[in-house]
């Protein structure tokens, strides 16, 4: 990936960001939709449960890096969680949601604004990195392929990566590009790789969310419904840090 490249794909997704941000779109995802709080409740409870199947209960000692961390949304979480806010980091494209982030997320928490495929930290130092709906915006693959081969490397040996993003296109913003599985699994090819389909598709979800939560719930086990993928992947352990831990 050329830097001119790098440059005009970071342009593309600010710019991107921006339109959204005026246009107002953002109000479809507020908590005042039912439907959005039922997505959002049916997220967290996988999103734990998988945590505390594969990492364990105690997320005191893990250090966890957030990739596209935005306003820190998803670091508190991980706070509400178990995690401590000094093991906790998070990088963001945008100045703006990296302040914002600074305002809203406890002290100790290490936050700053960069790009992703220039990740400022050293090899193999997080047990967990997430991220949640950032892949489907970068649309230049090589900018991809770089974020991917980041975070494979600042993870540990049998480190986690939590995924949580579109499976499909959205036609109505060309600003986004699904992942599907077999890309998915060509973008991380040193980890095991364990999705499920979940989140009914937004525009249904709001609708099915303001007639009950039942209605929501009977579509969400339909996994036809359902436009993310979620799920942990492994980072596997290289041959040399086979050797290492025997």
């Amino acid at each position: 990936m050329t830097a001119r490249t790098n440059d005009v794909e970071i342009s593309r997704i600010r710019s991107a960001y921006s339109r959204r941000e005026q246009s107002g779109l953002q109000r479809r995802y507020s908590l005042s939709e039912p439907g959005n709080i039922l997505r959002i409740e049916e997220v967290h409870r996988r999103m734990q449960f998988l945590i505390a199947a594969h990492l364990g209960p105690d997320l005191s000692t893990k250090r966890i890096l957030e990739v596209g961390c935005g306003t820190g949304y998803w670091l508190r979480q991980f706070i509400q969680w178990g995690a401590h806010p000094e093991n906790l980091f998070g990088t963001d494209l945008l100045p703006e949601r990296i302040e914002k982030a600074r305002e809203l997320c406890p002290q100790g928490v290490h936050l700053e604004c960069g790009d992703a495929s220039k990740l400022n930290f050293e090899d193999e130092t997080f047990d967990l990195a997430a991220q949640v709906t950032v892949f489907t915006s970068i649309l230049d693959d090589a900018m991809k392929t770089a974020v991917a081969s980041e975070i494979q490397r600042v993870l540990k040996p049998r480190g986690w990566l939590l995924w949580y993003d579109y499976v499909l296109d959205n036609p109505r913003n060309p600003d986004v590009r699904g992942i599907r599985k077999k890309e998915l699994v060509h973008l991380f090819p040193g980890f095991d790789v364990h999705m499920e389909r979940v989140t009914v598709a937004p525009p249904l979800g709001r609708i099915l969310g303001g007639i009950s939560p039942l209605a929501y719930q009977m579509a969400s086990s339909i996994k036809v419904f359902c436009t993310h993928r979620l799920g942990l992947m492994q980072k596997k352990m290289s041959a040399e840090n086979s050797r290492a831990s025997r």
